[in-house]
Parts: C-alpha cells; structure tokens; sequence
C-alpha cells in the first residue's frame, strides 16, 4: 500500500503527545537498522536517512551497529517481511522510512514488543514500542515558493506531486502561498506522478510542464531528473529535493529543502544507550534544524535571497507560521481567519487545495 491520504480525524487524535514508560536501564549496544523505500543512491529521501544511519556510526562509534539495512523494500507485504527478519536478526531499534510502512511497522511490533520500532511521517502508535516522527517540510516550501514567485518570467510554476497524502497537500499549498503573496500572477500546475522514485516518469513530469510554459519546477518526488530536464531548457529553474542536489548548483537548482535526520536518528539510538528511552511523536521543522534550506545560489537575485533568508529565520525562530490566514480553502470558504495559524491536526490531516489552485486532488 502507498501512503494513503490520513484522515483528518485520526491526525487530530494523534495530538503530538508523548507517552510510553522510559527505557527502564541503558544498554551497552544498540544495533539500529533501517528500511528504505528507495535506493541510498537515489540522490533525495532515502539518500538523506542514509546519511542519518551513517552519522549514528559517526557518533557512537563501536557503542552502535547501524550496518544493517534494507533498500528498495515496496510498501507492503514485502515490509512485514523485512520487518520481522530484523526484529528476528537482533535489532534493538528499526527506523521504517516511509509513511506506507505504517500498517507493516505496527503488526510487526505486536509482535516484538522488546524490539523499538520508529516510524517516519505516520501517526499510529498501536504498541507501547512504536514511536512516529516526521518533519514540516511544508516550513521549506514556504521558503522555497517565496524564490519562485519572485523568480518566475512566465509566471507559471508546475510541481511534481507524488501521491495524494496530507504531506504532499500541505507541501503544494504552502508552496502556492508564498510565492502568491510575493506574485499575485503565478499560477501552478500539479502533475501527480504516484511514484516517490522513477526517473523517468519524473523527468516526462518536468518536460510536460515545460512545454506548458513553466519556468519554475519544484518537485516532491525523490530523484534529481526533474532537475536534469530542466537544465535541458535555458531559463528554467528549480529546487533540491530532500537533499541538497548540489550538483546541479547555480541553475537550474537555485536551492533546495534538506532533510536532515541526523539529529534525530542521533537522539533515539543515544537514548537506548543511556536508558532514558520513551515512545514519543516527534515532529520538528526548521527551528529545530531537521528542515534546512540549501545554499541560495548566485542565480537568484540579492534582494530576493535576503528575503527568503530573512522568511526562514522567522520561520526557524517561531515568529511565523507558513500558513496565517486569511486563507480560504479552494472553493472558497474560509479556512483561517486573519491572523489565525493552522493547527496542527488540520495540518497533519490536510486534503484539499487553498484558494487559486485549480484541478482536483486524487481520490
């Protein structure tokens, strides 16, 4: 199963609580393992929570074995099956990547309840030892659809979506929001791809949206192609995805959202060894430094690079919220009144477009 759309009611009910017993005594090993969606190389998502594995190593050295993981696990039964030959394999602590691994993540817990098990970007929590965390990428969305705005010639923005779930909802509104309010011409064009890495089905997505006009490609899907074809036509700009996508620095990739896992990966291995080991739901964002925005290159112009710097200090310092009304939702009934932020069960529950988006999400 892919990440299916949450529902609204079943996000609210999560509250970002904490709860479970601590870790009742430290360890003296942990041995952390891993399970991608994706291939390590795939240059985004997976590749980013590799690098989180490695600085585990990094950082706890001989006190952790974090070699053992798993790539390219499809969502699904395929999960349920890795998931156990791990749990069965020693693992003290398995990190589940991706949000379809929800349903595998929790029936195999079930069953293993001295195994930890933390899932990424869900929100059930069925067993005692399974915790959830995530990031608000949608922080960097606002940042990132400032520069679009600002930047776009033909006024046309297109974004490759990936499947239809509150993520990517919140990810393309707060992206059409910001760079809205700096260009009340822009206009976005959704292209849903259902697949988080296929290059080749993310580089047709580019080169159509191209063809339409677009000068400005941002992408939710995991692989570099849609950067590699917009390099394809002089004038087209776009953004790293999950990682920094350097290579494709000064342009077409002016900047980049970064997932940065480390700290986190860092924090719950370190919290087996030393015993203070609770469930938790963790979701943190720019100020806590697991959204980074990447270099704004020189392609971008001065003005406007201290602009999106300056909106993701305010952001990283709290002093903002991506999404403060007045915003209506796109048929236009009022969603937050002015001055009102979202909270964060209607976030995590998102599914439908702000007003000026046109097209229908996926059912």
């Amino acid at each position: 199963m892919n990440r299916r759309i949450m529902m609204a009611t079943a996000a609210m009910a999560l509250g970002l609580a904490f709860g479970g017993g601590a870790q009742a005594a430290g360890m003296d090993k942990v041995k952390a393992c891993f399970v991608y969606v994706g291939p390590v190389g795939d240059g985004g998502w997976t590749y980013q929570h590799d690098q989180g594995r490695q600085a585990v190593i990094a950082e706890f050295g001989d006190k952790v074995d974090a070699s053992t993981f798993q790539e390219n696990v499809p969502e699904g039964a395929d999960a349920e099956r890795v998931l156990t030959q791990m749990a069965l394999g020693g693992c003290n602590i398995i990190f589940t990547t991706s949000f379809g691994y929800m349903d595998p993540t929790n029936a195999v817990a079930a069953k293993f309840p001295n195994v930890k098990f933390e899932h990424a970007t869900g929100y059930r929590r069925d067993s005692d030892n399974v915790s959830t965390y995530g990031a608000r990428f949608y922080e960097g969305r606002a940042v990132i659809g400032t520069i679009a705005g600002r930047m776009t010639k033909s006024n046309k923005i297109g974004y490759i979506a990936s499947f239809p779930i509150p993520e990517v909802i919140r990810g393309i509104n707060s992206t059409y929001l910001h760079a809205k309010k700096v260009n009340p011409d822009v206009t976005m064009s959704v292209v849903w791809a259902y697949t988080w890495f296929d290059p080749a089905k993310e580089a047709d997505a580019a080169k159509a949206l191209i063809e339409q006009g677009v000068d400005v490609i941002v992408q939710h899907t995991d692989s570099t192609a849609p950067l590699a074809e917009a390099s394809k036509t002089e004038g087209v700009i776009g953004f790293g995805q999950a990682s920094d996508m350097k290579e494709y620095k000064p342009s077409p990739r002016v900047s980049s959202i970064i997932d940065n896992w480390s700290p986190y990966y860092i924090k719950r291995v370190g919290a087996l060894l030393d015993g203070t080991y609770a469930q938790v739901d963790s979701w943190e964002g720019i100020g806590a430094g697991e959204v980074e925005i990447g270099e704004i290159t020189d392609a971008v112009p001065a003005d406007v690079k201290a602009e999106a710097e300056a909106l993701r200090d305010a952001i990283g310092a709290g002093t903002y919220h991506p999404f403060t009304g007045p915003i209506n939702k796109q048929d236009g009934s009022v969603w937050l009144a002015d001055g009102v932020t979202a909270p964060d069960g209607d976030l995590l529950g998102m599914n439908f477009y702000v007003e000026g988006i046109t097209g229908d999400i996926p059912q």
